[in-house]
């Protein structure tokens, strides 16, 4: 039960640190990857917005799939939540390069 609750203050963290990009009134855009620049941006609140949306996203089903820890720690089922986190985290990466990415990036002329 105290993995889950864990588990569950560190989506609950996350979740609200996607509110906070998504109500953002800075003109800065917020980044994805740890400690990386972000990329020209053309529309920063958009941006924003959607990175704020894929944040609460993930992190919601990240919550989700804690469910397993529920029991007990030692249960097989814990597979689950480490299978899931990983095809979350690469569904976030791919929607994050192919949408958000490719939708808000600046054309910058030469």
């Amino acid at each position: 039960m105290l993995a889950f609750i864990i588990w569950l203050t560190v989506g609950i963290a996350m979740v609200a640190l996607g509110i906070y990009a998504i109500l953002a009134k800075k003109e800065v855009a917020f980044g994805f990857w740890a400690n990386a620049k972000v990329f020209p941006v053309k529309d920063v609140k958009r941006y924003n917005h959607a990175v704020g949306k894929l944040w609460c996203v993930f992190r919601i089903v990240f919550a989700l799939l804690g469910i397993p820890l529920l029991p007990g720690q030692n249960t097989g089922y814990i597979i689950i939540s480490i299978l899931g986190c990983m095809a979350e985290a690469i569904a976030a990466m791919v929607v994050y390069v192919t949408v958000i990415e490719k939708s808000t990036v600046k054309i910058l002329s030469k």
